[in-house]
């Protein structure tokens, strides 16, 4: 991206922050004066700004104390303070490069982060191979990042500048789970000899589990978890149940919704229910022994990105529900779920016309989004 690109993505986000704190409508974004209200087959709930710009924004996480971080593909990573204004790049970060679909991408706390003040990072990185999806820790104390260093390096290196992941999760059993997309080539998906196109559990120091179900096994990479993803952008684990979920886009049409389980191969590119761009056949086959079914999938695409389990009690009705948000139909997705199925899917959020990149739920019970490129500002769901 030129500096250019980036100074015109700076002003209009600079509008799109007067807009939500003035009240004016700007950019596709709603009246922030007058937060739009909705009605949904369970809840009412109105959609409110928090806050922003963010230019090119893709994570976020919560601080202690109500306060919120979000990372910039472009390297920066800043601190929300609800109502106000962003802060400026926090120091502390090596530079980091937006590369096509990568760059600063997802950001967690650690789970002792009220003890440590450690968060972790992942990001595009520079390795023999080419570029890969990396991850790095630092501490957070007065406002800046202190002794930032790479705990990980992905064995997923190449030239393309697609399908990096990049989902952080922490178990609660304090491993970080972590996804990496195929990089653009198909193959990797089906080869436990790189990291590409599958999920990772790692030890909080980046190394692999001795209980990770490829440890010992020739020609497999013991980080693995479970592989035969296209390009997981959404991984959201439910506190009630533990079980891990996510959801990855898929070409054209065959976005999946999937319950990760320990190795096994959910059947990237072998099985799709999708097709090349041009519309040609990337196989016949949408399902196979020893592959996973997804437990539910979009033709045509919508281009998931960000996924929660929705665990609160500001939305009862809700309770146990996955929220997905859309980046190409610029909505959000509710799934019912019983058991291991999903049973039921509403859309919400049809008019609010921006891009969904990231979904969490908040320690207050509310729902949040945040927005992708120069419409980034963070908004919520509240109950009416």
């Amino acid at each position: 991206m030129t500096d250019d690109r980036r100074r015109a993505r700076r002003v209009r986000a600079s509008a799109i922050v007067v807009s939500l704190l003035l009240g004016t409508t700007c950019g596709g974004l709603a009246d922030a004066s007058e937060p739009r209200e909705y009605r949904s087959e369970k809840h009412p709930f109105r959609l409110v700004p928090v806050g922003g710009p963010f230019d090119q924004a893709w994570g976020m996480t919560f601080l202690p104390g109500g306060r919120m971080l979000v990372t910039e593909l472009d390297g920066n990573l800043r601190i929300l303070q609800p109502g106000e204004r962003p802060s400026e790049p926090l120091p502390g970060l090596p530079r980091i490069e937006s590369y096509g679909q990568g760059g600063l991408m997802d950001v967690v706390l650690d789970p002792g982060f009220a003890t440590n003040r450690r968060l972790y990072l992942s990001h595009v990185w520079d390795a023999a191979g080419g570029k890969t999806t990396a991850i790095g820790t630092a501490r957070l104390d007065d406002d800046r990042l202190g002794g930032f260093g790479i705990i990980f390096i992905g064995r997923a290196g190449g030239g393309s500048s697609r399908h990096f992941g990049s989902r952080l999760r922490f178990s609660e059993d304090g491993k970080l789970f972590v996804t990496i997309g195929d990089r653009g080539h198909r193959p990797n998906a089906q080869d436990l000899g790189t990291h590409a196109g599958a999920i990772l559990r790692l030890n909080p120091d980046g190394t692999a589990p001795a209980d990770n179900p490829f440890v010992g096994r020739a020609g497999a990479l013991p980080e693995i978890w479970s592989y035969g993803h296209r390009n997981p952008q959404g991984l959201a684990l439910d506190p009630a149940t533990g079980q891990l979920w996510s959801q990855e886009h898929g070409p054209r049409g065959g976005d999946e919704v999937n319950l990760i389980e320990r190795g096994r191969n959910y059947g990237w590119p072998t099985i799709t229910h999708g097709r090349n761009y041009d519309g040609t056949s990337i196989t016949n086959e949408t399902a196979r022994p020893g592959m996973e079914q997804p437990k539910t999938y979009w033709v045509p695409s919508i281009a998931p990105s960000g996924l929660t389990v929705y665990r609160g009690n500001k939305f009862p009705l809700w309770n146990g529900n996955l929220f997905v948000g859309a980046l190409r139909a610029q909505l959000l997705v509710r799934l019912e779920i019983d058991g291991q199925r999903v049973v039921h899917e509403e859309r919400l959020l049809t008019d609010f016309g921006n891009r969904i990149r990231d979904v969490r739920t908040g320690p207050d019970g509310l729902i949040y989004l945040l927005l992708d490129e120069h419409n980034a500002a963070v908004w919520r769901l509240e109950p009416l």
